[in-house]
């Protein structure tokens, strides 16, 4: 969440800024209940002075009382006054309760507004206004009939959506044989480059979150429709990105620990409420994905070099599966509730003919630290401090398989391994269907 007191000095430029992510906020409510809470408080100060003055008035007339005698005047001067304060804690109890649901219900509003763009983002209105970055490789080019990684999935019989849809219904799928040891092979490399390689700590996080975490990512209240919630009141986890974003919730680590680097390979549930009709064909849209994912806890002053390191980590496992990529920095209008700046990789399909998101990495600044709490003790000694978060798909496995199978497509049906993945497959350089 952004700093309230940002929010009301900064109005101005807040309303540009939630307008230029394409979102909505209700700025008269945060009015309305500023207002509400700030009367509250005046009023509540106000009478308590009055309350403190009044119970030394009280004493001083006891005190004359017990020196002088009852006197029929200070004794009717206490009782009148006594009266009157009965009436002000009454008010004040009311006062504050009144405040306590006015502050209540700031926060819950103040949680459904956008974090802010960085200032190096571009402005506007959707996809096509995102900037290329940089490309590595060239588009693989073919001189034979190219099927999509669906077909050749089930060509190959490593992938099987018609039994995983007798399971589980539309937007799961079934690996069998070497398609499950694919996956398997992906995500060790990918985890041992990330923790031998660059330096992250692996985690083995639980898939299961309860909703104050899901409220520290950003992903709740807003996205309540795209989350799969148990009886329980438990979610399932979208992406590891929750578990790995709350592990130091309600803390205040130490300037000398930071940055913290950690990574998890975990499975992702996503409801996909507002993909109706998108990607139905395949493994780009599922309800049920494997992703191994990279966060990071930095300073401010250290948050976007490490956000370019975090995009640079991503981009090796696409060089060293040796799939043609390119980076796009996301426009206001492209990126995320929650992010101050987005990068995202996306890697070439050659059946498409374009270029498809396949990892996204975001610095949220202190949006997220906010909403859980997440603090640092400064090296100088000073206040604790908001931690800056960081997290991208290092990389997100299903799309990795689908890139594999149509850029490593050959035109006898078989697929080529890169080089890096086959010591994962027991020095495997061809699949072919036996």
């Amino acid at each position: 969440m952004l700093d309230p007191k940002f929010i009301l000095s900064h109005l101005d430029s807040v309303k540009k800024g939630v307008q230029d992510k394409r979102q909505s906020f209700d700025f008269v409510l945060l009015d309305q209940l500023d207002a509400q809470r700030r009367q509250c408080q005046h009023e509540y100060d106000a009478l308590r002075a009055q309350q403190n003055q009044v119970s030394l008035e009280i004493v001083a007339l006891q005190k004359g009382e017990s020196h002088n005698g009852v006197s029929p005047k200070a004794n009717k001067e206490t009782t009148t006054l006594l009266g009157e304060m009965k009436g002000v804690s009454s008010r004040l109890k009311e006062l504050a309760l009144s405040q306590s649901e006015a502050e209540a219900a700031l926060r819950s509003l103040l949680l459904t507004i956008p974090n802010l763009a960085h200032e190096s983002v571009p402005v506007g209105a959707d996809a096509s206004f995102n900037k290329e970055i940089r490309k590595w490789g060239k588009p693989s080019q073919f001189d034979f009939k190219i099927k999509d990684h669906a077909d050749i999935g089930e060509a190959l019989g490593i992938l099987d959506v018609a039994r995983a849809a007798k399971i589980a219904g539309a937007r799961f799928t079934l690996y069998k044989g070497f398609g499950a040891r694919l996956e398997r092979a992906l995500a060790q490399f990918m985890l041992d480059l990330h923790t031998e390689k660059h330096g992250y700590l692996e985690i083995l996080p639980p898939y299961l979150a309860n909703e104050k975490a899901l409220v520290g990512t950003g992903m709740l209240p807003k996205f309540e429709g795209d989350l799969f919630k148990t009886r329980e009141g438990y979610y399932l986890i979208p992406t590891a990105e929750v578990p790995l974003t709350n592990m130091y919730q309600e803390e205040i680590l130490s300037e000398e620990d930071l940055p913290i680097r950690v990574t998890a390979h975990t499975p992702c549930f996503r409801a996909e409420a507002g993909a109706a009709g998108k990607d139905t064909k395949g493994l780009i849209r599922q309800h049920q994905f494997n992703k191994v994912e990279l966060m990071k806890y930095t300073t401010p002053e250290t948050s976007y070099a490490e956000l370019e390191k975090l995009v640079a980590d991503a981009e090796k496992v696409l060089q060293l599966l040796e799939l043609p990529y390119r980076v796009m920095l996301l426009s206001t209008g492209d990126m995320s509730f929650a992010s101050a700046k987005t990068y995202d990789l996306e890697v070439w399909f050659p059946t498409q003919k374009t270029y498809r998101e396949i990892s996204s990495c975001s610095n949220f600044e202190d949006f997220q630290a906010r909403r859980a709490n997440i603090r640092f003790k400064p090296k100088d000694g000073g206040k604790p401090r908001y931690v800056h978060t960081l997290n991208g798909s290092g990389l997100a496995i299903g799309r990795t398989v689908a890139a594999l199978l149509e850029n490593g497509q050959q035109p006898d049906g078989s697929l080529r391994i890169p080089k890096a993945l086959q010591p994962y497959l027991g020095g495997l350089q061809v699949f072919i269907k036996s």
